[in-house]
């Protein structure tokens, strides 16, 4: 039943609306064309105006013709950059850029997945509950577009995000993050005239750093630093240093220990500068953490894993479960009580400009999608 011509034609024409982030009005606007004759409402929300971008997230209601609890659909609207001007191309079974920008297979394939559903279901009249179709804004520059949706529009309990590559898996864990901001202050000077009169904040932050443990700090816990950034020029000795970085961690108490680490490691890095050389104010820190998303726990009998494993061993495939080191819509959805397993579209290479997707991969998660509504509609969300 999946058109899969019609499919390939949606992708295309949704790859080539701009739409990196806070720029999501146009595809916005596509979205609501093509599903108004399906929908029983569209809502766009206030985050438009929280989050500076042109629009809203898109909410939009289609009417079940079972009696079945509401089941929510996720993707994201925005892409990265470079992400003007996309030329999509199709060769072989394959979508990819002209190479210069990316894809946006990431997610405008999941957008794409859920529009050729919807038209299956209500144009064969198959038995499916009321869905809930949720398009997010801003999704690739911190998850700002969940972040600032309003739940109020939100009814749905679970359903799934349309977010990562693997079309075989279901993603029931992903991390908590901490970003961190140091801004380290020490005191310029003609670097060859009066270097002593000086404060390096570059070398301060270095030293700090140097001390830390970055990477993969154990199974579940990663740290990085991401930016180190001063201004000035070579002949004057820095008096600003800021470095940015991040913790994930699916253990909480391993997320706030190493965060904390890294903040002792600066602290203790500035106070041994002041005692060695009698300095009373400078150098001096300005401190900022920031908690970007909680993490995410699905047990494996929650009824989002049981749905895709049973839909998908009655489409003669295997379902695995998985723990993913990135974070999605989904973790601001559960951390709001709404249940929500991420399954994967085909998209490789992502925010690069050697993306690609198979259309093949995206016919395959239409089916898993299909064959999940039809057997929830049947009563399968009873206890």
């Amino acid at each position: 039943m999946v058109n899969q011509q019609r499919l390939a034609e949606t992708f295309e024409n949704l790859a080539s609306i701009d739409s990196i982030s806070r720029h999501e009005f146009l595809i916005s606007g596509e979205i609501q064309r093509v599903l108004e004759p399906f929908a029983s409402k569209m809502i766009i929300d206030g985050a438009g105006e929280r989050t500076g971008s042109n629009t809203g997230n898109l909410i939009v209601e289609i009417s079940g013709n079972r009696n079945a609890p509401l089941l929510m659909l996720n993707a994201h609207m925005d892409i990265v950059e470079p992400g003007l001007g996309v030329k999509p191309r199709f060769k072989d079974g394959v979508f990819s850029s002209d190479g210069t920008t990316v894809l946006g297979a990431d997610d405008k394939s999941a957008i794409a997945i859920i529009i050729e559903v919807i038209r299956v279901l209500c144009e064969n009249n198959l038995p499916h509950g009321p869905l809930e179709l949720v398009f997010t804004i801003c999704e690739e520059i911190g998850l700002l577009g969940a972040k600032n949706l309003d739940f109020n529009f939100i009814s749905a309990q679970y359903g799934y995000s349309l977010d990562t590559a693997d079309t075989d898996c279901i993603i029931t864990q992903a991390p908590a993050m901490n970003q961190f901001e140091f801004l380290v202050h020490g005191r310029d000077a003609h670097a060859g005239a009066d270097p002593e009169k000086g404060i390096n904040a570059i070398l301060i932050a270095s030293q700090a750093i140097s001390g830390l443990k970055l990477g993969r700090i154990d199974p579940e816990t990663t740290c990085n630093i991401g930016v180190i950034e001063a201004r000035g020029a070579t002949n004057i000795v820095p008096n600003l240093a800021r470095v940015k970085g991040e913790v994930r961690s699916h253990d909480e108490k391993k997320l706030e220990n190493v965060t904390q680490n890294i903040v002792s490691a600066f602290k203790d890095v500035v106070e041994a500068y002041k005692r060695l050389h009698g300095e009373e104010t400078l150098p001096c820190l300005d401190i900022n953490i920031e908690n970007e998303f909680n993490r995410t726990f699905i047990p494996e009998d929650h009824l989002v894993v049981t749905l895709a494993r049973r839909a998908a061993s009655n489409l003669g495939r295997n379902i695995t479960e998985k723990k993913t080191g990135g974070g999605s819509d989904a973790n601001i959805f559960f951390d709001k009580g709404i249940i929500t397993g991420v399954i994967g579209t085909g998209m490789r290479d992502i925010h690069t400009v050697r993306e690609s997707i198979r259309l093949e991969d995206m016919v395959k998660t239409v089916n898993l999608l299909l064959e999940i509504i039809k057997i929830h509609s049947n009563g399968a969300y009873q206890p």
